[in-house]
């Protein structure tokens, strides 16, 4: 297929013109892939879009702010609820709707309170049982 640079061109010449666009997501998303608080990120990054090439970036070259915020927090609900041991909904049945730093989440760890405990038993049972499901289902296959 001829590509033309110029869709005016391309519409006079009766050739199809297909430019390829750049892949961007809303600055959530972005957070959300890069493990972080989006409300602690710096407001330039809340304020636009990121591309999938500026993410690539991020990941591979975090800037400081972002190795910071993964060192130390505010994390979000999914990464606390996963240095706990727990399910989000855990998170939510403690009481737990804000986001916590490392420092908040060890303090919770060393107290080891009773609901966590409790939630641990709860998550990981639950986990127990989605393996047992996949397994029988892998069987049923068979």
């Amino acid at each position: 297929m001829l590509r033309l640079a110029c869709p005016a061109l391309a519409e006079l010449s009766g050739y199809s013109f297909r430019m390829k666009s750049q892949q961007t997501m809303k600055p959530a998303t972005a957070a959300k892939k890069l493990g972080v608080y989006l409300e602690a990120t710096p407001e330039e990054f809340r304020a636009g879009v990121v591309s999938r090439d500026e993410l690539n970036e991020l990941q591979a070259n975090p800037p400081e702010w972002l190795r910071e915020l993964r060192r130390n927090g505010p994390h979000p609900k999914q990464l606390i609820a996963q240095k706990l041991g727990i399910s989000t909904s855990g998170l939510a049945r403690a009481g737990i709707t804000e986001a916590l730093t490392t420092d908040q989440i060890n303090a919770i760890k060393d107290e080891n309170p009773d609901w966590l405990v409790r939630e641990r038993e709860t998550y990981q049972e639950f986990r127990a049982e989605e393996a047992r499901l996949k397994e029988k289902a892998r069987l049923d296959e068979e």
